[in-house]
């Protein structure tokens, strides 16, 4: 957890950064806006800027925002100025926390950003089998893939090798290769110049840099471009990369953990990933499970989530019932662990009584699960799939595919997400068909108001 602290209350963040330091924090300081812009850019990095609140923190977030820098920020002051705190909240701050500080309250909020709670917890004997392995390997300094459906806890894996490798003491750096546009993943993967483009307003440190002598992760690197993974393939092998603009090499000292959800064979046979890469960085595969395949792990990760969210709501902890229990590990998650923790939120949420009952664990939109139908956006996907496959003769493959994806995406009421899940496809490709059918005058559906998108993935 790196903590940079921003301004110059005297004493007061003397204490904030003695209390973060005894949570495990390490602390940098910058006096003004400028020179914390300085250390971000620099490659010291941090996980969450507090920030004093008479600093002009809108202009902060927008510098932040316009080179692509992305951190939490936490505004504080020396009073309990209810129209400070609000207006810092609303220049951007994710919260305020008045000074002298409550170590209670800083505690927490090191804990909410750092996501301690991401624990690895786990029963069954087919995830037992993926740990053992994990820890085999996690101390040395071979690239690992870790494969899986989405959210079958990816992320967590990786940072379990990274705690447990004899790099556990330096930074563990994660970007999400399908959050960040390429035209913006090369400078945040390799750093840049200034002036190497429109924006580079100073010498900024790429993530590489940033992870020196610690570990990287790169998360759905599937998504990344081919073009892109050319430089990749070379700063694994020869262990320099190159700033954007730059003109000489930069020598660079990390361990690589990769991530994916698809099947990166595949990928190679279609051509969209390297198979000189896939070489590299599949030194050791991690795995792992759906949670469908490891049934043992259901109700232990069901108590344990539980007991999280109770904690996190200030109710009581209420054990699961037998019937909840049976309907818990009759379910499919076809959402995996990610699926399953939200289940059980709100069951904590909704329960009544001395248990959490059956009555009390639900789908998103308030219906018992054990008695919930096939969500209406994959039983129209699976109609329209139905209707576009009749009659194939005498059709082109692309006039095929192009009607399955647009009736898929009509039926899944623009839901670009879950289209693209029930074609098999990633996102960023399905984005690119459709732009390539816009391109071509034909009508999109648009997005529906409650498409998620994936900026953050989750292991």
């Amino acid at each position: 957890m790196r903590l940079l602290i921003v301004g110059t209350l005297k004493g007061q963040l003397t204490t904030a950064t003695k209390i973060a330091m005894e949570n495990g924090a390490s602390v940098t300081h910058a006096e003004a806006i400028e020179q914390a812009m300085a250390v971000l850019r620099g490659g010291k990095g941090a996980d969450l800027l507090l920030v004093d609140v008479a600093l002009d923190i809108r202009d902060l977030v927008m510098r932040l925002e316009a080179e692509h820098i992305h951190v939490p920020i936490v505004a504080c002051g020396i009073s309990n100025d209810a129209r400070a705190a609000v207006a810092a909240i609303h220049a951007g701050a994710k919260e305020y926390i008045p000074l002298p500080p409550d170590p209670e309250l800083i505690a927490a909020v090191l804990a909410a950003v750092a996501n301690d709670s991401r624990d690895l917890v786990y029963r069954d004997e087919a995830m037992g089998k993926v740990i053992k392995l994990a820890q085999q390997i996690a101390g040395s300094d071979a690239s690992v893939m870790i494969t899986g459906e989405s959210g079958t806890g990816k992320e967590v894996l990786a940072r379990y090798v990274h705690s447990r490798s004899t790099r556990a003491k330096r930074p563990f750096i994660s970007i999400n290769c399908a959050a960040i546009p390429e035209h913006l993943l090369e400078s945040e993967l390799f750093g840049h110049e200034k002036g190497a483009f429109t924006g580079a307003v100073a010498r900024r440190i790429g993530k590489f840099e940033e992870a020196t002598g610690g570990t990287l992760l790169l998360d759905e690197i599937s998504e990344m471009d081919v073009r892109l993974q050319s430089k990749l393939l070379r700063a694994i092998q020869e262990r320099v990369i190159d700033r954007v603009g730059g003109t000489k090499p930069v020598p660079v000292d990390i361990r690589i953990i990769a991530t994916s959800n698809r099947n990166l064979s595949e990928a190679v046979r279609e051509g969209t990933f390297r198979e000189d890469l896939l070489f590299r960085l599949n030194v050791v595969n991690l795995k792992i499970p759906p949670l469908r395949d490891r049934p043992a792990d259901i109700l232990e990760l069901a108590q344990h989530f539980a007991k999280k969210y109770a904690d996190a709501n200030g109710v009581p902890l209420r054990p699961i019932s037998a019937d909840a229990r049976r309907v818990l590990t009759s379910n499919r998650w076809q959402g995996n662990v990610r699926e399953l923790e939200n289940t059980i939120h709100r069951s904590v949420l909704m329960a009544q009584g001395d248990e959490i009952g059956a009555d009390a664990i639900l789908t998103p939109d308030g219906d018992r699960l054990d008695l919930a139908k096939t969500a209406p956006a994959v039983a129209h996907a699976t109609f329209a799939a139905e209707q576009v496959t009749r009659a194939l003769v005498g059709r082109t493959v692309a006039d095929v595919e192009r009607d399955l994806i647009l009736e898929t995406l009509k039926h899944c009421l623009g839901n670009r997400t879950h289209a693209a899940n029930i074609l098999g496809i990633s996102i960023r490709t399905l984005r690119n068909k459709l732009n390539e059918y816009a391109d071509g005058g034909i009508p999109i559906t648009p997005a529906g108001a409650g498409e998620h998108q994936r900026f953050v993935a989750a292991g």
